[in-house]
């Protein structure tokens, strides 16, 4: 039994022959739009912890990376957005969802877990829907449904 769990040794050679000839198969498959999709999913995920969204990661919350996570993931929207069907509404939720937290942490929220909108102390500066637009908005940053 021993001999059919451990698999026949290869050189490196035929290793190297055999990942490439997997490789070359699954790239002769691959869609850009799958990349797309991934990259995507990626940025979004990604863009999530930046904002400190997900539970164990205020402390990695860092707002530039946030943007540029946000910026990308819309400007691959925008090349694929027709080939998404029903998943463009969750991709474009979750944008939402970055974007909303982006402008926050822009606005002022303490990095640190700090108290959320009814915090004291900081509640002016995150207040940016008060009769105008924010200062993401206002600089066309911000992703704004319907606008």
């Amino acid at each position: 039994m021993s001999d059919q769990q451990q698999p026949p040794q290869m050189s490196e050679e035929e290793l190297r022959a055999a990942y490439e000839q997997q490789l070359e198969e699954q790239l002769r498959t691959l869609r850009v739009e799958d990349v797309i999709v991934q990259t995507i999913v990626t940025l979004v995920n990604l863009g999530g912890r930046r904002a400190g969204l997900a539970p164990g990661t205020e402390d990695e919350r860092d707002p530039e990376q946030l943007r540029l996570s946000i910026e990308g993931a819309r400007a691959l929207v925008g090349l694929i957005e027709d080939q998404l069907g029903p998943d463009a509404t969750a991709i474009r939720e979750a944008l939402s969802q970055l974007q909303m937290a982006y402008a926050q942490l822009a606005g002022g929220t303490p990095p640190e877990g700090g108290a959320p909108q009814g915090g004291a102390g900081q509640d002016p500066p995150q207040q940016p829907d008060q009769g105008g637009a924010g200062p993401a908005q206002s600089s066309g940053r911000l992703w704004v449904p319907g606008q």
